[in-house]
């Protein structure tokens, strides 16, 4: 299953696996039920204090809860759209939305990354965005495939070594 693409194809997927989307709602439950009132009433009482002009305090809260409400409101942008996809079995073998795969580059190191949306992308932690060059490279993969990835630095070539829709060990 390829990611559906809208307009030009330039724009991230709609795609998220059920683990983002618990993170994205948990994300939202943060900022609104602690983050949100905790800063509030800072603002609250910074504003007794008197003349705001002049308050850190005051300014910083009132940035904070602007920045908090961006958020809120991206993320209830973004949770409207998602679609969360499951692995189904008939994906084995193969590399679709929400793999794991374990990879070979040319100097013969191993890495293990997970296909994921661009709402839950974390490089240092192995999950990259299936709208990536890397990404994109590894859809629909099978083992000992090679996979050419375009990069700004140069293409790089990686052997895929091992796929699975439940986590593999680094």
């Amino acid at each position: 299953m390829s990611a559906p693409r809208k307009g030009g194809g330039d724009e991230p997927s709609d795609l998220i696996t059920p683990e983002g989307l618990r993170k994205l709602e948990a994300e939202v439950d943060v900022l609104w039920k602690e983050e949100r009132p905790r800063i509030a009433k800072g603002v609250a009482d910074a504003a007794a204090e008197g003349d705001r002009s002049e308050n850190a305090e005051y300014i910083y809260g009132k940035r904070r809860l602007a920045e908090i409400d961006r958020r809120l409101t991206h993320l209830a942008d973004r949770l409207e759209k998602v679609a969360v996809v499951e692995p189904r079995p008939e994906q084995a073998g193969r590399v679709f939305f929400g793999a794991w795969v374990r990879l070979e580059d040319e100097d013969g190191e191993e890495k293990v990354y997970r296909v994921v949306g661009p709402d839950e992308t974390e490089v240092e932690s192995g999950r990259i965005s299936i709208d990536s060059p890397m990404g994109k490279a590894l859809i629909g993969r099978e083992v000992d495939d090679d996979v050419v990835v375009r990069r700004p630095k140069g293409d790089a070539t990686f052997s895929v070594l091992e796929i699975a829709y439940t986590p593999l060990e680094e």
